[in-house]
């Protein structure tokens, strides 16, 4: 089982949590689909819980706080550095939504969007490091960005974060993104209708059975089970129209 108790790497994708119009609903689709047992609630974050795969922090979930705004998932790249981090994003064209805001001992977060309008996070760890176990079935396995013009968001990522980026053959032009010699996402084109912007992978047992689960509670398959050369790939909508993808 893949772990990690320290904080990630600057520029890693290091956290995810969903933004729920139903708390309670969520928390049932995702902890059936994934295996996920939560803490407690925490008035005092706002109602905000931490998802557990096997007693591990594998993502978080909370209410939606921006009216109009629908449920997503957001990702969060480690910053040692929040503000000064968020100084190189407007410099590179991107806009800070919300600043440098402190979660008690927990770190620092940020919600952030590229010059094209995607929105990501940062965090910097304090007592939360960020996700404990991936890249086994139900954790994070992967994170992507799905965007207009490729070229100018690889340009504004590699300026904030000091990505490196590698084209994988084959792949209309996708990209992944490292970190030194260590791939730790990737990025590339949208495609007629499949969402933009930033989405996470969860690593799965079976794509198959996990995308007949999130037919059964109600979600929609935006692409249906796929062998490829990293394993076998599904994209997915969840009840409230929030998409993500699974890999086995």
């Amino acid at each position: 089982m893949p772990t990690r108790d320290t904080p990630w790497p600057d520029g890693t994708p290091c956290w995810i949590d969903y933004g729920a119009h139903d708390v309670a609903a969520a928390k049932t689709f995702y902890g059936d689909l994934l295996g996920w047992d939560w803490t407690e609630d925490s008035p005092e974050f706002g109602g905000y819980v931490n998802a557990l795969r096997n007693g591990r922090q594998a993502a978080g979930l909370g209410p939606l706080m921006e009216p109009g705004a629908s449920p997503s998932w957001t990702t969060y790249f480690a910053a040692a550095d929040a503000a000064a981090t968020c100084d190189r994003i407007r410099a590179a064209g991107g806009t800070v939504v919300v600043e440098p805001m402190e979660v008690g001992p927990m770190g620092t977060m940020v919600v952030a969007r590229d010059p094209q309008g995607n929105q990501f996070g940062l965090w910097q760890a304090g007592t939360h490091t960020g996700v404990q176990v991936h890249n086994e079935p139900g954790a994070l396995a992967w994170n992507e960005a799905a965007v207009d013009d490729p070229a100018a968001a690889r340009e504004f990522y590699a300026t904030v974060f000091g990505f490196r980026y590698a084209e994988v053959p084959g792949a209309e032009g996708y990209t992944t993104f490292a970190l030194g010699d260590r791939p730790v996402g990737g990025l590339g084109g949208t495609s007629p209708g499949a969402a933009k912007g930033w989405a996470t992978c969860f690593s799965v047992a079976s794509a198959d059975d996990t995308v007949a689960a999130v037919e059964a509670a109600g979600g929609t398959v935006t692409m249906a089970p796929m062998d490829t050369e990293f394993g076998r790939f599904a994209v997915v909508t969840d009840p409230w129209g929030a998409s993500f993808e699974v890999m086995q």
